[in-house]
């Protein structure tokens, strides 16, 4: 069989050489003539998969190694016989991560503890409900609105957005939509934003276009008290300058971008691949991931909390390597700048889960190696 993949799937060559032959392609240029005598395609959410990429094409499968799939015509792939998957919940811990390492870089550079505070949750699936129990071990209140999870019952604790906005911090973690009962383009609106407490914090690592980037720009340009972390852009890799200028905290469509996370991805589709052509699994994502980190905290035992909770999710991944990371874009010409932000995602640094961490604390059974364990740490002693 013949395998086009984006060039950006990590492994994607030693996952699906068993199936045929792979050829690499740069996902957001992918066109027509390229896939038309390809079994499979392989994309992430850069690629638009539907008729115009495909029609007259060989492809029975596509698989897509992200999580969402509004970059995907399904209803087109159904009609056409096409077999398709995604990885549903793949860099769902690696997204969870990203939201604690921004709490934790905003908490050190405003001084500020999050243990106290509430946390408005709108999203509570894969991400949302990892992000839940993590900042439930940072000592926060968490406040849950998902009208689609919550119509299916099986919570009792769901609230209304007007409850969500009156917490300390907000995060989105909601699909894109743009059409159904519940679309969530531009959920975040001017008068969403309008009605953010004073000093709140409002983090998006979704889509971009949950947040009308607009309103927000124009928002932070007279309140100074809010502060904001953006990971995902309207007009991604064409990203406005002015917000990113404005943001605490900005990164380059990263979030789930944990090795872990990302071959977990790509065994997904694999594994969807073989199970659809009837193929043995001949490769796992473990085959490939590093040895993990250690950390000793020892020297910290009379810090406080905060700032030993800090040194362990830095010491792992510090948010802000990736903020530095973007605003140099700003010191480029407008028309690199782009591809510049492509580039931050392909040429993105190994960056581990924090379950791969082993952490010596000094004391396994103390209210540190209780939270980091919370967190996802491997407490060693």
């Amino acid at each position: 069989m013949r395998i086009i993949a984006d060039e950006n799937i990590p492994c994607v060559t030693q996952a699906f050489a068993s199936l045929g032959e792979v050829t690499l392609l740069p996902g957001r240029g992918m066109q027509a003539h390229q896939v038309r005598d390809a079994d499979i395609l392989l994309v992430r959410s850069v690629t638009r998969v539907d008729a115009h990429l495909l029609a007259g094409s060989n492809v029975q499968f596509v698989g897509s190694a992200t999580i969402g799939f509004d970059h995907v015509d399904r209803a087109y792939l159904q009609q056409q016989g096409i077999g398709f998957s995604t990885a549903p919940g793949s860099n769902a811990t690696s997204a969870a991560e990203y939201v604690v390492s921004a709490l934790l870089a905003l908490a050190a550079q405003q001084g500020f503890d999050p243990s106290g505070k509430t946390v408005g949750i709108i999203g509570c699936g894969n991400v949302g409900s990892r992000v839940r129990h993590r900042l439930a071990a940072l000592g926060m209140h968490c406040l849950v609105n998902d009208p689609p999870l919550q119509a299916q019952g099986g919570h009792d604790d769901f609230v209304d957005l007007d409850t969500v906005l009156q917490a300390d911090v907000i995060t989105l973690h909601v699909p894109y939509t743009r059409e159904g009962p519940y679309p969530t383009h531009h959920l975040v609106d001017a008068a969403f934003l309008a009605l953010l407490r004073h000093g709140a914090v409002f983090i998006n690592t979704a889509r971009g276009a949950v947040a009308d980037n607009a309103a927000l720009d124009a928002l932070l340009g007279s309140r100074s008290d809010l502060s904001v972390v953006l990971d995902v852009w309207e007009g991604e890799p064409d990203i406005s300058m002015s917000l990113l200028e404005k943001v605490q905290l900005g990164t380059s469509h990263i979030a789930g971008y944990s090795l872990d996370g990302k071959l977990r991805g790509t065994e997904m589709i694999y594994r969807a691949a073989c199970a659809h052509f009837g193929q043995p699994l001949q490769w796992q994502a473990a085959d490939d991931l590093p040895a993990g980190l250690s950390l000793d905290l020892r020297e910290l035992r009379a810090a406080p909390l905060l700032i030993q909770l800090q040194a362990a999710v830095f010491g792992c991944y510090d948010i802000r390597r990736d903020d530095a990371s973007l605003r140099e874009l700003a010191a480029l010409p407008a028309a690199e700048r782009p591809a510049s932000f492509d580039r931050l995602r392909k040429e993105y640094p190994v960056r581990r889960e924090f379950p791969q961490a082993s952490i010596t604390t000094g004391d396994p059974d103390g209210e540190l190696a209780q939270a980091l364990a919370t967190l996802g740490f491997c407490v060693t002693g």
